[in-house]
């Protein structure tokens, strides 16, 4: 699997001398060996690379990576530059339009949101391709968990939005009361509608940030 290092590396090390993790690893390493998986190893932490734990402002939390060839790396919800962008990524881009006027982009790369302090991580970070949720209850959850608490610690303004029951699921470990908790049904087509659009999450994060005096995010890409 591909390396963690620096301030995640720190806070995550304790994790990899635990029974789970080292069950973790060798189902992860021998579906790698013997099925396709994505995303491909070398960007299964881009979620960690991409924001390091001191620079996290806000999160959003996933399930697991897209299934289909092409599309998952390592970042919830965001495809390859050159990627097709799938149906939950275009209802995310009608309420960022609708909630702070970002135009439509053209592609649906999320990696500028990633470098200004987004933390765009999934609660299960491999699949196997075709096979949805194929990976959930081998230790990822346990995993990413760990990843959740580092940040629940941080003492300074952060945002998490909650998008669907499994993300809301994770609130309860949320404790710190110098963040901000947002929930609302998961922006698939089969949920959107229910309350996604119009959540306005986008401006109430940078509203948060901008009251709590740091730089708000960029939603244009």
């Amino acid at each position: 699997m591909a390396q963690i290092s620096g301030e995640w590396l720190q806070v995550l090390a304790p994790e990899f001398s635990k029974p789970y993790y080292r069950d973790l690893y060798a189902f992860v390493r021998q579906e790698y060996m013997t099925h396709t998986v994505y995303p491909p190893a070398e960007d299964l932490f881009n979620a960690l690379h991409y924001t390091p734990l001191s620079k996290v402002k806000a999160v959003i939390l996933g399930q697991d990576p897209y299934h289909n060839v092409h599309q998952a790396h390592g970042l919830c919800f965001s495809v390859p530059e050159d990627a097709q962008i799938p149906p939950s990524l275009q209802n995310i881009f009608r309420e960022l339009h609708d909630d702070v006027g970002c135009r439509m982009p053209a592609s649906g790369c999320l990696t500028g949101w990633a470098e200004q302090g987004v933390l765009l991580l999934n609660t299960v970070l491999t699949v196997r391709a075709h096979e949805p949720n194929s990976h959930r209850g081998r230790g990822w959850e346990q995993f990413t968990d760990a990843i959740l608490q580092a940040v629940n610690r941080q003492e300074r303004p952060i945002v998490y939005m909650l998008w669907g029951t499994p993300a809301q699921s994770k609130a309860p470990m949320l404790t710190n009361p110098r963040h901000l908790i947002l929930r609302a049904p998961h922006p698939s087509p089969l949920s959107a509608y229910r309350g996604f659009f119009g959540c306005g999450h986008f401006s109430k994060c940078n509203a948060f940030l901008t009251a709590h005096g740091e730089t708000p995010i960029d939603w244009q890409l």
